[in-house]
């Protein structure tokens, strides 16, 4: 199975969709849940108390992803090793689609050898960058080994750093019964401003518009212009904000400030039987219809922004 060459109807006529955000979750991500639920008594017990379908091999679950893009007409998929340096399972993926999938791998910068791990991952694996929790690890983006990755990044032209910042909620945790001991001191988007300044080569992805910190991830990325919002989500943070906000205005703001060259459009797929969630793109289709956006900017936030920045360099 190879990529289709089909595109998506929709309000400016056909387009190539690219998503930006689809998590991978491998064996050893059910692995990983499985030392912390010992009652599941395996990985597949886990998905059997989540209601998920256990993938039997990394192999296995990319062809999975392909038959489901294929489905829905997706022609590129951002994808994210979800357990800290499963690098393999995503390398797995690049090297059955080499044309469909390019990845990110969750890096804890606290774990023994991060960065020879990384550059290891990104010559061995073909992995295009990292993405970093720090709410979730319990680490400041201004730490050393943060700067060490980035460094080995700089040395990869092209290379990307997705950051998650603001709410992080994972409700496959909550609904296995295991606490999430997140650290939101370490969540704000102002925290990327050095970095990004400092290594104007390596691109920044803030992953749901800051999930919350959209007034800080708009204020970065106008100062950096290698900084990029992606879109993923049901962005369900905005309820936190003091003034209501629609998603309608949540995208006139970052087109605002970043244009439509710096916005990458994601769903935030993770699982199966569930699969791709067409309802995020769909609303997001919607959304900026309404808004009067050009055929030529849709283009470009539904996946020329994405293929531009995942091009061999």
């Amino acid at each position: 199975m190879t990529a289709v060459n089909k595109t998506m109807d929709t309000p400016w006529g056909p387009l190539e969709i690219a998503d930006a955000h689809v998590h991978f979750f491998s064996p050893a991500f059910f692995q990983a849940l499985a030392t912390q639920k010992p009652e599941a008594q395996d990985a597949e017990g886990v998905t059997q108390l989540l209601g998920w379908e256990y993938p039997t091999s990394p192999e296995a679950l990319a062809y999975k992803w392909a038959g489901e893009l294929d489905r829905h007409n997706v022609q590129k998929a951002m994808l994210i090793a979800s357990v800290p340096n499963d690098t393999h399972s995503v390398g797995a993926a690049i090297a059955k689609y080499p044309d469909r999938f390019s990845a990110v791998y969750m890096a804890n910068p606290l774990l023994p050898s991060p960065d020879i791990r990384l550059d290891a991952a990104i010559r061995e694996d073909g992995v295009s960058g990292i993405f970093l929790f720090p709410a979730m690890h319990h680490y400041s983006m201004h730490d050393p080994k943060v700067r060490s990755l980035i460094q080995v990044l700089a040395g990869h032209p092209g290379a990307m750093v997705y950051v998650h910042c603001g709410v992080l909620s994972l409700g496959f945790r909550k609904k296995l019964g295991l606490p999430s001991p997140f650290d939101m001191r370490y969540s704000n988007p102002i925290d990327l401003h050095e970095l990004a300044c400092s290594f104007p080569r390596v691109n920044f992805v803030i992953p749901h518009f800051g999930a919350g910190y959209l007034r800080e991830a708009l204020m970065v990325a106008d100062l950096c212009p290698n900084v990029y919002l992606d879109t993923s989500s049901s962005n369900g943070w905005t309820k936190y904000l003091t003034m209501q906000t629609s998603l309608e205005s949540v995208f006139r703001n970052a087109l605002n400030v970043l244009g439509p060259k710096r916005l990458l459009f994601g769903s935030d797929s993770s699982f199966f039987p569930r699969g791709w969630v067409k309802g995020v793109y769909d609303t997001q289709v919607e959304t900026l219809s309404r808004i009067g956006v050009s055929a030529e900017d849709a283009a470009l936030i539904f996946g020329g922004n994405l293929r531009r920045l995942t091009e061999k360099k």
